[in-house]
């Protein structure tokens, strides 16, 4: 019998795209800090969150496997988190006008074995978003209309947010929504889990 999927995520967007691979799966809330620690760099921090909330649920599921996953934004080699509300986001959004912006996606997948063993398997993948420059007026209006206060970077890429970049670099358009398919589908098949079957 294979071992039950668990997403260890609340995100409505993660679990669209996980829902794409048409395979059974749960989904727990990790109820992790998604503080950055003191000189943590952004790729560092989104994997470090990504096995922390794979770890956070896997504790509850044993011989579940478990992917936690976790979207850190890079300006500069500052981090961008998710704002939260409006001002914040509008504060993100005219930083980001003009400029280039890395966005961090990294996967965890964890299952604890009957033995109490922890396998554990975790990648990081990277898109690079150029920013077309923004007018304030263009701003507003954007945030107004798709509300992206709960996404890194302050935009939904699946949404309206798409007409704000000049350009999008990666390997894999899953990656920015915030869970590489590509890269899950590889961990997946390290733990027994082939899509498609």
């Amino acid at each position: 019998m294979a071992a039950p999927l668990v997403l260890a995520s609340s995100s409505p967007y993660k679990k669209m795209l996980l829902e794409r691979l048409r395979i059974p799966f749960t989904c727990v809330s990790p109820n992790t800090d998604e503080q950055s620690k003191l000189n943590e760099k952004p790729e560092a921090l989104a994997l470090r969150l990504a096995q922390e909330k794979a770890m956070a649920v896997a504790d509850a599921n044993p011989n579940a496997i478990i992917i936690g996953s976790d979207q850190v934004g890079e300006l500069n080699g500052k981090i961008l988190g998710k704002p939260g509300n409006f001002d914040q986001a509008f504060r993100q959004l005219s930083a980001q006008s003009g400029e280039t912006v890395y966005f961090h996606s990294a996967i965890s997948v964890a299952r604890i074995q009957k033995n109490g063993e922890i396998t554990h398997k975790t990648t990081v993948n990277t898109t690079t978003v150029d920013f077309k420059q923004l007018s304030s007026l263009q701003i507003e209006n954007y945030l107004k209309q798709d509300q992206p206060y709960n996404c890194a970077g302050s935009f939904k890429s699946e949404g309206l947010g798409i007409s704000l970049f000049s350009s999008i670099n990666t390997n894999d358009p899953s990656s920015l929504v915030g869970l590489p398919l590509i890269d899950l589908c590889k961990l997946l098949a390290m733990h027994g889990i082939n899509i498609p079957k």
